[in-house]
């Protein structure tokens, strides 16, 4: 079984050493950097379960910035670590989206505890990692939500890539505009199947793929969509 993954970012490599210590010693796998550009990075490419990160780091993405902008692309738990102690400074931390807030110094032990009391909230560990799926001129990358088609990206809209996804994700399988809008609009929705219709038009387009002869998507007449798409 792969260990739960933590990433921490601090500037200070004494903090980063003991934290990665009492970390491992508690049997996580640790992913560390130093900078926000590097956490950013490392977050987008290792997948962590946590992200212990600190307030003050240096260059253009700060503390406050990096919870921001990874907050914003996942629920993943985020731990915040500050040698400040005001409650003007918590509530700041918890608006920008963080879960939790240690002041520094901090004993090792409470912050282990504080990580795995945010592990068994969320219970992240029994969720599936972010796909990442590779077709014959298409990639799709769950955990960031890009879509490449040879090597351009492709932007599309938030209903549009989680058509894609469910349907990459289960090649040949045929999925009506009812299924798709119980899955895609969670009921949400009260207009007509024509919605689904338009969306697949929309995304084709955006994929260059021919509803008559189809490399992603194809139409099965009177019942809804599957994916065609060859693995690589």
């Amino acid at each position: 079984m792969a260990k739960t993954k933590i990433l921490v970012v601090d500037d200070e490599p004494n903090i980063l050493e003991l934290i990665e210590l009492c970390l491992k010693n508690a049997g996580f796998e640790v992913v560390i950097a130093a900078t926000g550009e590097e956490g950013l990075e490392l977050f987008g490419s290792k997948t962590p379960n946590l992200c212990v990160l600190d307030i003050m780091l240096p260059g253009d993405i700060d503390g406050r910035e990096l919870c921001r902008e990874i907050r914003g692309r996942s629920p993943v738990p985020i731990l915040m670590l500050s040698a400040r102690d005001t409650s003007l400074d918590k509530v700041l931390f918890l608006e920008l989206g963080a879960d939790d807030y240690l002041t520094k110094p901090f004993d090792p032990d409470e912050l282990v505890a504080r990580v795995r009391a945010l592990l068994r909230r969320a219970d992240l560990r029994q969720l599936p990692q972010p796909a990442e799926l590779f077709f014959d001129g298409l990639t799709i990358h769950e955990g960031r939500r890009e879509v490449v088609i040879g090597k351009s990206p492709v932007e599309l809209t938030a209903k549009e890539f989680e058509i894609l996804l469910l349907l990459a994700k289960n090649p040949g399988i045929v999925f009506s505009r009812e299924k798709l809008l119980e899955k895609i609009w969670r009921y949400d929705f009260f207009g007509d199947l024509r919605t689904v219709d338009v969306h697949v038009r929309h995304l084709r387009e955006k994929l260059n793929d021919n509803a008559d002869n189809p490399r992603f998507v194809a139409t099965v007449w009177g019942v809804g969509y599957k994916f065609v798409g060859r693995r690589q």
